[in-house]
């Protein structure tokens, strides 16, 4: 049978000796400067030796004392590393993405399955919104935004370009009455609360005399919009790389190509404090070469 002396004299004294400070390992344990002595003194007294010599002014550490401690210590490390190790092959790893709603429904889902397959030890949670960025209220890893300005940061990756242009179904091209942008007055306009870029920009930059739309259909988010135009109830402003499989497909259509149309960037930023993290890397490298791949289709598109 083992003779094990009292376990919590054993830490506050390996504590104590490996600071030389019972003040200091009061704040390691999170106890009082009294109860460090206090289990010290039992070792002592259990021992029947002195491990410590006490004066107003220092702490020394006796012989014994230091030959107990390098038994100790190697022991605790031995103990954590060993926990610590267990604890990670057992609890999966998760990572939290924020990123837009049509986003995540259109491209992001259908091609997340590709980075479980090959991090099948990563948990991946998805949340959605389009309002700004906020590490400190909101708990994900890594918060995915378009921006038409080069975001210029250390923890930001521009990973896909987006160009937005008017789409439609192709049932609105049947009789040819949708030949040329000013045609564009005599259809639906479809708008969204969210569009990152608006009607009347369009209109400019595509240089039309006049923007009188016969009607215009309001929705808050732009997948619904697009769903309305699916639908063939009008033309919607959306970026290409969302609906390029669509277009390829014949499902949808760019009627005026990239006439007026306008570009920015989409960005994976990541925590500061988890910039090093290599989960958030490998996501953020998977997502870069996934990237390659839309925009190649894209670029396929536009020369056809």
């Amino acid at each position: 049978m083992r003779k094990i002396p009292p376990l919590n004299a054993i830490k506050a004294f390996e504590s104590a000796g490996r600071h030389n400070s019972f003040t200091r390992a009061s704040e390691e344990l999170c106890v009082s400067h009294g109860a460090i002595s206090k289990q010290v003194a039992i070792l002592e007294n259990w021992l029947g030796t002195r491990l410590f010599i006490r004066t107003q002014s220092q702490l020394e550490i006796t012989q014994a004392g230091k030959t107990l401690l390098a038994t100790l210590t190697p022991a605790f490390d031995r103990i954590a590393l060993t926990t610590m190790q267990l604890m990670e092959r057992q609890t999966p790893t998760a990572l939290s993405v924020n990123a837009p709603p049509t986003f995540t429904m259109r491209w992001l889902i259908p091609r997340i399955s590709a980075f479980q397959k090959a991090h099948p030890e990563i948990e991946i949670k998805l949340t959605t919104s389009t309002a700004p960025i906020n590490f400190r209220e909101f708990d994900y890893d890594i918060a995915i935004r378009g921006s038409h300005m080069d975001l210029g940061l250390d923890n930001s990756i521009p990973f896909m370009t987006e160009t937005i242009i008017p789409i439609c179904h192709p049932d609105l091209l049947w009789d040819d009455s949708l030949e040329n942008p000013e045609d564009i007055n005599r259809f639906t306009v479809i708008s969204y609360d969210t569009e990152p870029m608006k009607w009347s920009e369009w209109s400019k930059t595509a240089e039309l005399k006049e923007f009188r739309p016969a009607n215009i259909l309001q929705f808050e988010q732009m997948y619904f919009a697009l769903q309305a135009a699916s639908e063939g109830l009008g033309i919607v402003l959306v970026p290409l790389f969302l609906v390029a499989e669509d277009i390829a497909t014949g499902k949808l259509c760019a009627p005026f190509g990239t006439l007026g149309a306008r570009q920015r960037k989409y960005y994976a930023i990541s925590r500061l404090s988890g910039s090093e993290n290599p989960i958030v890397k490998d996501f953020c490298n998977w997502i870069s070469k996934e990237s390659i791949g839309t925009e190649a289709m894209i670029k396929d598109l536009l020369t056809a």
